[in-house]
């Protein structure tokens, strides 16, 4: 039987210089990092000038979230585990803990090493073992079996970022006041976007319910 020795996924530590990456990257800075919530609505942007590291993450969700009070619960990332661990060895976990739980998306969580259990214990994005029952709920299959899902969408800022990836000819032959000017319109465009489909389909499903109590 021959023996083969497991490779460290790119989602398990830091890129090299010349590392592709799976988001968007505009021409001169590494890269545009978003905070999205699960619907798809842009909480606040960054850019980051020389690399994603789990510090220049966490300086960014300690800008953007000052506060307990307005933490998330949880805080999806493709490196969770690397930003978990930093945030353990300079002493935020201390506070991040009483609020928040840093979790790996489910796409890039297939790629994460089998054999990091810090990973796997804490960042699973979705246990089965009832360790976090608000990120998995069951459903029902059309054939009526049940089974168990994401609770919600932990893809949105990859979704946001293949969205992005379109306009990266426009974006990168910018000055930097023009970037930043027409991301952020960009960005505010998409949620409305996402706010007035969200809004249409509230509506559609008021609607449903008033036409069923009627005809009962």
């Amino acid at each position: 039987m021959e023996a083969h020795q497991q490779v460290p996924q790119p989602h398990d530590e830091e890129p090299g210089p010349n590392t592709q990456r799976d988001a968007f990257v505009p021409s001169k800075i590494y890269c545009v990092e978003t905070i999205c919530a699960p619907c798809g609505v842009v909480v606040a942007w960054a850019k980051f000038a020389n690399a994603e590291s789990p510090t220049n993450i966490l300086q960014f969700l300690e800008h953007v979230y000052p506060r307990n009070e307005i933490r998330p619960d949880y805080i999806c990332i493709d490196k969770a585990c690397l930003v978990l661990q930093s945030s353990i060895a300079n002493g935020s976990w201390a506070r991040w803990s009483e609020t928040s739980r840093f979790i790996v998306d489910s796409y890039h969580y297939t790629n994460h090493q089998a054999t990091d259990e810090l990973c796997h214990t804490y960042c699973n994005p979705a246990p089965l073992n009832g360790s976090a029952p608000n990120l998995v709920v069951t459903a029902t299959s059309n054939d009526g079996n049940s089974y168990q899902k994401n609770a919600f969408n932990t893809q949105a800022c990859e979704q946001l970022n293949a969205w992005l990836g379109g306009f990266e000819s426009i974006l990168k032959r910018m000055t930097p006041a023009n970037f930043n000017w027409l991301l952020h319109a960009m960005l505010s465009y998409h949620t409305v976007q996402v706010l007035e489909k969200q809004a249409n389909s509230q509506d559609d499903s008021e609607s449903s319910d008033t036409e069923s109590d009627d005809d009962s």
